[in-house]
């Protein structure tokens, strides 16, 4: 099994206020792995040093074997990304916003299919604006999945998703990993990282407390389910005031 992302001593802070500290992480191909942690702890700018958009103060990363600041544009040729905060143009419809998309890409799915495996083939003529927060969660899962990339990153991909289409995502998700998809994701919902995720890392205060699998982050706490366990090292219920 290849390493697909690897992160070596990653250290972020902003005006003396360390955000992520000495932090490393292997991704293995065809993996899905989950990045958790209270609000504040560290997630977004561990991604964004990641994907390069935020320069990292010391360590260093790799994703598909390329530096995502010398490699930037060989290396989004093979990664997609999807974030919560996602802003688009107002007045936009979902076709367009595919059309576009798909013309970045060389080698692009079609976001036909990738409408209907989702569900939403019935809005590709609605604007964006338009659609439901579930609809507009599944659409950016979409837009990040027309690369045909070799790994994805997913920022919150469930939020707004009633349980029925949680879990539809979930079949769907759990079938591209089998393809080779290699899946990087941060998420708030504990029975979606234990439906998922074969290794996570928890971050407290930019500093990773645990990382491992699921079953083994409740056999190393002092409770028998997982999301008492999570809340146990992440402290969440303390420090969820700032997004770091």
């Amino acid at each position: 099994m290849n390493e697909i992302i690897s992160v070596k001593r990653l250290s972020k802070s902003y005006g003396g206020l360390s955000a992520v500290r000495d932090l490393n992480l292997s991704v293995m191909q065809g993996t899905i792995f989950g990045l958790l942690g209270a609000n504040g702890a560290g997630k977004s700018s561990t991604i964004e040093c990641m994907l390069g958009t935020k320069k990292p103060d010391t360590g260093t990363v790799s994703i598909l074997g390329m530096n995502p600041f010398r490699q930037r544009k060989q290396l989004f040729e093979n990664v997609g990304v999807q974030f919560q905060e996602a802003n688009y143009q107002d007045k936009v419809t979902v076709v367009e916003l595919c059309q576009v998309t798909q013309s970045l890409y060389r080698h692009a799915a079609d976001y036909e299919e990738l409408l209907k495996k989702f569900g939403i083939s019935d809005k590709a003529k609605s604007m964006v604006k338009e659609l439901s927060g579930g609809q507009r969660q599944k659409l950016f899962i979409v837009l990040a999945l027309i690369p045909q990339p070799k790994v994805v990153f997913l920022d919150e991909l469930t939020t707004g998703l009633d349980a029925k289409a949680r879990r539809e995502v979930w079949k769907i998700l759990s079938d591209l990993k089998g393809k080779g998809l290699t899946i990087f994701l941060t998420s708030h919902f504990m029975d979606e990282v234990e439906a998922l995720c074969d290794t996570i890392c928890i971050l407290r205060k930019g500093k990773a407390v645990f990382y491992g699998t699921v079953k083994e982050a409740v056999e190393d706490s002092p409770y028998d389910k997982f999301e008492d366990a999570y809340l146990w090292y992440s402290d969440e219920e303390v420090n969820d005031d700032e997004n770091i």
